[in-house]
C-alpha cells in the first residue's frame, strides 16, 4: 500500500487541504483533545526533529520503545484509535487555533523541504536512527490518524 510521500509538495499541499477544513469548534470523532490541543499535538515531533522540543523518554521507556512498539509506529498499518500517548506528547492547555494551525503547516513545508536523505540522517529522540521511509511512515500515519480524527 505504502502511504503518501512527506517528502513531495503534493502530500503536503493535500494535508494543508485538510487541515484547512479545520476551525475552532470541530470536534473530534473520539478522543479527549481538542482541535487546538491535537494540532499542538501533532507538532510535537516536527519540533523534536527541528530542534526546538528536546523531550525524550527516561532511557529504560526507550528501550521499551525500540523493542517492543516502534514497528507498529512506523509500518504501514493504521493507529488504531484511543491508543495512549506519551506523556511529552500530551496537551491538555487551550491553544490558539490559528497560531497552532499555521506551526504545523509551517513544520510539514519544512519537513518536506528538508528532504528524505537530511531526515533519515536525524535520529527520532524516541525510536532512534530511521529509515526515509520509516521517518515518512511514522509522521505520514501520525497526522493523517489525527486529522481522520476530527473529520477531515
Amino acid at each position: 500500500m505504502g502511504y503518501p510521500s512527506i517528502y513531495l509538495a503534493s502530500t503536503t499541499a493535500e494535508l494543508f487541504r485538510r487541515i484547512d477544513l479545520l476551525n475552532p469548534q470541530t470536534q473530534g470523532l473520539w478522543g479527549k483533545m481538542t482541535v487546538g490541543q491535537m494540532l499542538s499535538h501533532c507538532a510535537v515531533p516536527y519540533e523534536q526533529i527541528l530542534g526546538t522540543n528536546t523531550d525524550q523518554p527516561p532511557l529504560f521507556m526507550r528501550i521499551i520503545l525500540k523493542l517492543f512498539l516502534k514497528k507498529s509506529m512506523i509500518n504501514e498499518v493504521p493507529y488504531k484509535q484511543n491508543l495512549p500517548t506519551a506523556p511529552s506528547f500530551i496537551r491538555t492547555d487551550q491553544y490558539d487555533f490559528e497560531k497552532e494551525k499555521e506551526g504545523l503547516k509551517g513544520y510539514i513545508k519544512t519537513i518536506q523541504e528538508m528532504g528524505a536523505e537530511k531526515l533519515a540522517a536525524t535520529p527520532s529522540l524516541s525510536l532512534g536512527v530511521l529509515s526515509a521511509t520509516e521517518w515518512n511512515n511514522l509522521l505520514y500515519k501520525h497526522i493523517d490518524h489525527h486529522l481522520q480524527q476530527f473529520g477531515v
